[in-house]
């Protein structure tokens, strides 16, 4: 049985995170990143991406852009699951993400952090994804004949990479 993952980098975000006034995990959206967050949410709702699961960090930005992303899917935004552990986790904590899915679920989207979503992506996959994913960007791996508790390094195939800025597909 396969299963899709989708790795999606939160959209563009406030700048300020180093600021003792303002904690970086409280940065909001920006008007450029709704507009990018609605354009990939509505691209994969028109290629009729079909996503059962969302799991977003807690991070505002993260949130806010999973939240865009169900709207445009027609997805209960109240069903998107926050996983703490996702902002700092680092690549274990989305591997412990994904390795904690029910086995019912057969495609999810993970709403994370730069550059931590990126060497995820490279991690399942050993595909090279440019050094960074952009801002919105969506990796797309599908796994075969595993179970979510045993996906771990390079048993993903990568797919797709799209991004705001081109919205192409690359193989």
């Amino acid at each position: 049985m396969k299963k899709l993952l989708y790795l999606i980098r939160h959209a563009t975000a406030e700048e300020g995170g180093n600021s003792p006034m303002f904690r970086d995990f409280d940065r909001n959206l920006t008007s450029h990143g709704i507009i990018e967050s609605a354009r990939m949410g509505k691209f994969l709702a028109e290629k009729g991406v079909k996503i059962e699961l969302l799991v977003s960090s807690a991070a505002d930005r993260c949130k806010s852009t999973a939240k865009i992303f169900a709207e445009q899917l027609h997805k209960d935004v109240d069903e998107i699951v926050l996983d703490e552990a996702i902002y700092g986790g680092g690549a274990r904590a989305y591997l412990a993400a994904v390795n904690n899915m029910n086995e019912k679920v057969k495609s999810v989207a993970i709403f994370g952090h730069n550059p931590d979503i990126t060497f995820f992506a490279e991690y399942l996959t050993r595909a090279d994804i440019g050094g960074s994913m952009e801002k919105a960007g969506i990796v797309v791996i599908e796994f075969e004949g595993v179970k979510w508790a045993e996906i771990s390094n390079k048993s993903g195939k990568f797919l797709n990479y799209y991004s705001p800025g081109t919205i192409t597909k690359t193989e």
